[in-house]
C-alpha cells in the first residue's frame, strides 16, 4: 500500500467539513469554551502549565487547543491540509497561539526540529500507521529526557468485529492492510461521503514492545469497559459520556491509556 497515505489524505479531506458541523464535535459549544478532553486523559495530563506538548494526528485541533487552554504550549500535527488549515481558524476564534503542521507522522522529524516535553495522542490514530516500530521511533525522537507519552486509543478487541457487533471479522494481530470503502462518517453517519481507506489493526503487544524498544518506559497502563464517544453502532450511554456495545454489555474493553516515560 505504497499510495496509503494519499488515500488516507483524501478520506480525512473529506470528513472535514461534515465533522465540523457535526453534533458529534459540538463546535459551538467548543467556541464558548467548552473543552474536548475526556477524564481518562485528563488524569494522565495532570497539571501541564506551561509544559511544550506534541499533539500527533490532531485532526481539526479540538485537543490541541483545549491543552492550550489548560496553559500548555502546544504543537498539533495532522496529515489532512483541510483539518490543520480549520485547526488554525479554530484556534483564531478561540484566541489560542496553539501551532498546526501539516504533516504526516513518520516525515515529522525531518520537518521540525523541536524537543517536547510531553507527546500526546488519542483515540483513533495508530489504525492509520503501517508500522508501529517507526512510530515510536519517533515519539522518543521528540520527547525530551524524562518527557512523557500520553495516550489514549481504542482497544483491539474491537476491530475484530464486524461494525455491528455479530461476529469476528478481522484479525487481533496486525495481519495485513485492511482496505475499505465507507459511506458516512462516524460523527455523522449520514453524512454524502464515500470514501476508500486504508488501516491496519496493531495488537497491545505491538504498541508496548515498540515503545518499550525505542527507551519509552510504561508507568500506567489502564483499561476501559466504556468509550467516551458514541462512534460505533449500536451504542447505548449508560452513564453520561460514557458509552457501551449492548451486545457485550461490561466485557469487552473499548479503551485503553497509558502514559510512559522516556528513560
Amino acid at each position: 500500500m505504497e499510495n496509503y497515505l494519499e488515500i488516507n489524505k483524501n478520506s480525512w479531506n473529506a470528513k472535514v467539513d461534515p465533522h465540523v458541523k457535526s453534533d458529534f464535535y459540538f463546535v459551538d459549544e467548543f467556541l464558548k469554551g467548552r473543552s474536548s478532553l475526556n477524564s481518562i486523559e485528563l488524569e494522565l495530563l495532570g497539571d501541564i502549565k506551561g509544559k511544550s506538548i506534541l499533539h500527533l494526528q490532531c485532526h481539526f485541533g479540538q485537543d490541541s487547543i483545549s491543552l492550550s487552554r489548560m496553559g500548555a504550549e502546544v504543537t498539533g500535527i495532522d496529515l489532512s491540509d483541510k483539518a490543520i488549515e480549520t485547526g488554525k481558524d479554530l484556534a483564531q476564534k478561540c484566541g489560542t497561539d496553539t501551532k498546526f503542521i501539516c504533516s504526516d507522522v513518520y516525515s515529522l522529524p525531518d520537518i521540525l526540529n523541536q524537543k517536547f516535553d510531553i507527546v500526546y495522542t488519542s483515540y483513533g490514530v495508530i489504525g492509520w500507521l503501517p508500522d508501529l516500530d517507526k512510530w515510536a521511533g519517533v515519539i522518543s525522537h521528540f520527547l525530551k529526557q524524562g518527557g512523557k507519552l500520553v495516550m489514549a486509543e481504542f482497544h483491539p478487541a474491537v476491530w475484530m468485529f464486524d461494525d455491528d457487533f455479530t461476529k469476528v471479522s478481522y484479525n487481533y494481530f496486525n495481519e495485513k492492510p485492511i482496505v475499505e470503502t465507507y459511506e458516512g462518517t462516524y460523527a455523522d453517519k449520514s453524512a454524502e461521503i464515500v470514501q476508500e481507506y486504508v488501516m491496519w489493526n496493531h495488537s497491545l503487544a505491538e504498541v508496548l514492545q515498540n515503545l518499550i524498544k525505542h527507551n519509552i518506559e510504561l508507568k500506567v497502563f489502564q483499561e476501559f469497559d466504556w468509550s467516551p464517544y458514541p462512534c460505533f453502532n449500536h451504542v447505548e450511554e449508560f452513564e453520561k459520556g460514557k458509552w457501551r456495545i449492548p451486545v457485550f454489555g461490561n466485557k469487552l474493553p473499548l479503551v485503553y491509556a497509558l502514559k510512559g516515560e522516556k528513560k
